[in-house]
């Protein structure tokens, strides 16, 4: 199998960082790479959950917790010396940082009316993002990585964190992608097939509400010899190109698949993809960029 590390001890990473700075959205795109993620963990709580997921390797092989100021006070502070204790212990656990400038973060928690966790101890919202920024700075000292979220989109974090892990030695991480032409190509995409010239569901009002994913969907489509073509012509490509591409020592390569609206065939070709993708290449992660929209 491409692309899977030699690396066989259990991985965690931290993740923390500023409110509004897309910690969630980063334990989405490591869920995505099948780590076993609990958000908003006490700091305090962290040696008996690590001497928990020790005993079950197995189970627990690729770990990610979320961590933020609410588990502010000496616990806090004393994660980077936890750090140090276990990296010496055999389980090297690394850190993820996600910041964004205050104006940024301001403009945030007014689009999404969310309450900054710190404005519960009386602060107004930019003197709570400063208060943070201090709390944290020690977690930002020690991180492995810190990601700038000021200037990209959910889209971008996720493949941020994606190629960020994948440079960690976990292997190269092939994301296949749906997207929809109207809305424009993925900016980080390194191959690009288009389905535009497929039958199109959407002609069919039995189909039109339905999505790639839906069994109706893939039955109809898979009625046609052109889309069985297609398929099978961008399958061996890949299956060609991607060991190479691995050899080149990428860590992260992403495959876009777009159709008019990302909703039918786009989402149907990857989702078939992944499928026969998964037993020769590891990690394998879907995207459905405008499969919600």
């Amino acid at each position: 199998m491409v692309g899977l590390s030699d690396e066989t001890s259990q991985q965690l990473v931290l993740i923390t960082g500023l409110s509004g700075g897309g910690k969630t959205t980063a334990l989405h795109a490591l869920e995505d790479l099948g780590y076993y993620c609990v958000d908003n963990l006490p700091a305090a709580l962290l040696p008996d959950f690590t001497a928990h997921i020790r005993g079950d390797p197995r189970l627990y092989g690729r770990v990610s917790l979320g961590v933020d100021a609410r588990s502010r006070g000496p616990k806090l502070q004393r994660i980077p010396a936890w750090m140090d204790e276990m990296a010496g212990d055999g389980l090297s656990p690394r850190l993820l940082f996600l910041t964004a400038d205050t104006r940024t973060l301001i403009k945030r928690f007014s689009e999404t009316r969310r309450r900054h966790p710190l404005t519960r101890d009386q602060h107004a919202l930019p003197a709570a993002i400063e208060r943070e920024k201090q709390l944290l700075e020690p977690l930002k000292q020690r991180a492995d990585w810190v990601l700038d979220t000021s200037d990209i989109n959910i889209h971008q974090l996720r493949g941020q964190v994606w190629k960020a892990i994948g440079e960690s030695g976990q292997g190269m991480t092939v994301v296949l992608e749906s997207f929809a032409f109207k809305k424009g190509v993925p900016q980080d995409v390194d191959f690009v097939f288009d389905a535009r010239h497929l039958p199109n569901p959407y002609w069919l009002d039995e189909l039109r509400g339905l999505k790639g994913t839906d069994d109706a969907v893939a039955e109809w489509l898979e009625r046609d010899s052109v889309v069985h073509e297609l398929y099978e012509d961008i399958r061996a490509f890949l299956e060609r190109w991607l060991p190479r591409v691995s050899r080149s020592q990428r860590s992260y390569v992403t495959v876009g698949i777009g159709c008019t609206g990302g909703r039918h065939r786009s989402v149907y070709l990857v989702e078939r993809l992944a499928t026969e993708l998964r037993e020769r290449f590891s990690p394998v992660v879907l995207h459905h960029r405008d499969l919600a929209a």
